[in-house]
């Protein structure tokens, strides 16, 4: 019987930070809608924020 462990690391840390990155571009982007399709494309929005902010990224440094 061996007595070794194993080390598995799923990457959790930064899928939480993702979690809560993106409730609170969600509640940002609700709270600013004014009608029920803006609120629809708030949330299509806050699922969406880390590409947009990548490409913006990329097209300031023009990469």
């Amino acid at each position: 019987m061996s007595n070794e462990k194993k080390c598995i690391s799923a990457g959790g840390t930064s899928g939480g930070i993702y979690g809560l990155a993106f409730l609170g571009a969600l509640v940002y982007y609700i709270q600013q809608a004014e009608t029920f399709w803006m609120g629809f494309l708030g949330v299509l929005k806050a699922i969406i924020w880390p590409a947009m902010l990548v490409y913006k990224f990329l097209e300031f440094f023009k990469m």
